[in-house]
């Protein structure tokens, strides 16, 4: 791939690793026989949220969401039978998760509780949700990934209002995964992972989308992961099959390369420490958070108002 100027590029810095007497050594792991070709996994970590101080994470094959505090402390908030991906905070306190096998799921922090919050659209299951995003209105923007791919560009893209009212805005995408708003809300942004690259997609007024564009294009064996969105309008891109995260100015030209120090597998990331500043990663393959400092913080996240 050719740069009229080469990006910057460091390396990400080892924060924390997920301790020996939390890492699962299970065999028939259901997640792991279909993602993984039934190898044995002690964990993988996604879905990484600022809150409170701390660190929340998911881990996809045990059904488990994790507490980290910066010094290193890890606490395990929940275990449940589902294979959590995305999270994102609620205005009341809650998460809410893109549960893969289960669909939307609400997390109670303060007693550990996992309940259903969408499983179904008009008795149809997900294909298997991934990853989402809220507005400044409380709308839930949400990926519905499944095996999609090349092979089978079919994955979803939803919007669900604070009202109830799921909105199906795409139904061709090749492996859609993070996805990130614009700072002014006018542009939602979506990793596709299979298809190893970030489509733009604009946001009309009606609510609808229309020209729908590619934004980015990676490569590699793995594609585009977990999204952040920076202040500045800068997006930053998590590339799991490189190790890397894009760092992407407003013409998607990469300016930075940030790279893991450890493994070859960066799946997602978030803004977070006391100035907001520190970009916080998650390294699925050793089970380490990683980190970086930024110049700028992370653009706003909202927290969803629905019911």
């Amino acid at each position: 791939m050719f740069f009229l100027q080469q990006p910057a590029v460091r390396d990400a810095t080892v924060l924390t690793r997920l301790p020996e007497s939390l890492r699962r050594h299970d065999r028939d792991n259901a997640w792991s026989i279909a993602n993984r070709g039934g190898a044995i996994v002690d964990s993988f970590l996604e879905g990484p949220v600022w809150a409170d101080d701390h660190l929340w994470v998911t881990d996809v094959p045990y059904g488990r969401v994790f507490r980290v505090s910066l010094r290193g402390d890890w606490e395990l908030v929940t275990e449940y039978d589902g294979e959590p991906n995305g999270m994102k905070r609620m205005a009341n306190g809650d998460f809410l998760i893109t549960d893969y096998r289960h669909g939307l799921m609400r997390l109670d922090t303060k007693t550990g509780t996992v309940t259903p919050f969408l499983e179904r659209r008009n008795s149809e299951r997900f294909r298997g949700v991934n990853d989402l995003t809220f507005d400044s209105a409380g709308n839930l923007y949400f990926t519905d990934q499944g095996q999609t791919g090349l092979q089978d560009p079919t994955g979803r893209v939803y919007r669900l209002s604070p009202d109830g009212r799921l909105d199906l805005l795409l139904a061709n995408a090749p492996s859609p995964n993070g996805i990130v708003l614009s700072p002014d809300e006018k542009v939602l942004y979506v990793a596709m992972t299979r298809g190893n690259c970030v489509w733009r997609v604009p946001l009309q007024a009606d609510g609808s989308v229309s020209k729908v564009g590619q934004f980015f294009t990676s490569y590699g064996p793995s594609g585009p992961d977990g999204l952040a969105m920076r202040a500045d309008g800068y997006l930053l891109v998590a590339n799991p099959g490189l190790g890397y995260v894009w760092v992407l100015n407003h013409r998607a030209e990469p300016v930075e390369v940030i790279r893991t120090p450890v493994g070859a597998s960066l799946t997602n990331l978030c803004f977070g420490g006391a100035d907001g500043k520190t970009l916080l990663m998650t390294e699925s393959t050793t089970g380490s958070i990683l980190s970086a400092g930024m110049p700028e913080g992370g653009a706003t996240v909202h927290g969803g108002r629905v019911a």
